[in-house]
């Protein structure tokens, strides 16, 4: 069960210029409808088993921003997902604590809490399980549970930011969980000039852009995945790319045919400022992207069928971009780090 909180209740705390989106259950048929799709709600979910509290997410807040939950006290969950980069790193590999990095993307966090499971490869149920993923792993923030509760619980303010969150001082990994998923639900796209466009402003983008969006729900078949408000239905897919071990999805269901090599497919939202692309960072521009997409990817009993060479004229690829780039939000989000406790 989910519960919904307001955009008029999330709007006195979040970052400036942002704004909430969800995916809808189907997809429309005519241009009116298609567009209205499109629109975004006023609220984003949080489950019952963790309802939203101003207190808790300012809580995460902190614990997000904080370097102290990394083993060398350098690195937080901001390190690899960062306000001012549309809350990714802009690089093709992550990089934490080991040096040599990992061997995926950080995927932006915009409209998180829209999209279960979670991961590249939907290894995480929720974004409850997702924060000690990073926070134990050798390779990113290379901490331990009992290091990283013993040093907040050193710390008096933290004792009392868990008080205000949850009704006394004790730390715990489930709170700790708790609390970072509640302020990454918060994370939001702006608004983009194609939002005013499907409200009503005709001059919000271009001539170009508008026929691009036609491709988009058209012939470039985007939408058969990339739908919705986030801009993404959540899916795996094959899309012809992925080579070598890693299989994706593909791990957790061996017997499956189409979900090896299958990853997720993400949201476009803020795409233009949020190069390289894929999976592993392995494609460099938008226009790479739409070039992959129109050869139609490697064939394989595992590639998604909506993935077919589609002959796209070079005009037609000029308007796919025009149209991706009016999702980059006017204003782009700014969460300043907040004070932390010492």
């Amino acid at each position: 069960m989910r519960l919904w909180v307001s955009l008029t209740l999330l709007a006195a705390i979040l970052p400036v210029g942002l704004s909430l989106a969800l995916t809808p259950a189907t997809e429309p048929r005519d241009p009116a409808a298609i567009r209205a799709s499109y629109r975004r709600p006023d609220v984003v979910p949080f489950p019952s088993s963790n309802p939203y509290s101003e207190t808790k997410s300012a809580l995460g807040q902190m614990l997000f921003f904080d370097p102290l939950l990394s083993r060398s006290k350098t690195h937080a969950c901001a390190s690899c997902h960062k306000p001012s980069l549309s809350w990714a790193d802009g690089l093709p590999r992550a990089i934490g604590e080991d040096p040599k990095g990992l061997p995926i993307r950080s995927p932006t966090l915009i409209d998180v809490a829209f999209f279960e499971p979670l991961g590249w490869d939907g290894k995480f149920r929720d974004l409850e399980s997702v924060a000690f993923g990073p926070i134990l792993s050798p390779m990113n923030l290379n901490m331990t549970e009992p290091e990283l509760i013993a040093r907040l619980s050193a710390i008096p303010g933290y004792v009392d930011a868990f008080a205000r969150a949850f009704g006394d001082g004790a730390i715990t990994r489930p709170r700790i969980e708790q609390s970072l998923a509640t302020f990454e639900r918060s994370i939001v796209a702006g608004e983009a000039p194609f939002d005013r466009w499907i409200k009503g402003d005709e001059s919000a983008i271009s001539a170009s852009a508008k026929q691009g969006f036609e491709l988009f729900n058209g012939k470039g078949r985007c939408s058969s995945c990339h739908s919705g408000p986030s801009f993404s239905d959540g899916s795996f897919q094959d899309i012809g790319t992925a080579k070598g071990h890693d299989i994706g999805r593909g791990r957790y269901f061996p017997t499956s045919v189409k979900l090896k090599y299958a990853f997720k497919t993400p949201t476009l939202r803020d795409v233009a400022r949020r190069a390289p692309y894929m999976h592993d960072g392995s494609v460099a521009t938008l226009e790479d992207v739409i070039e992959l997409y129109n050869r139609g990817g490697i064939e394989r009993p595992s590639r998604s069928p909506d993935i077919k060479p589609l002959s796209l004229t070079a005009d037609e690829k000029k308007n796919l971009i025009a149209f991706l780039q009016t999702l980059t939000a006017t204003n782009p989000p700014v969460a300043g780090i907040p004070k932390l406790p010492r």
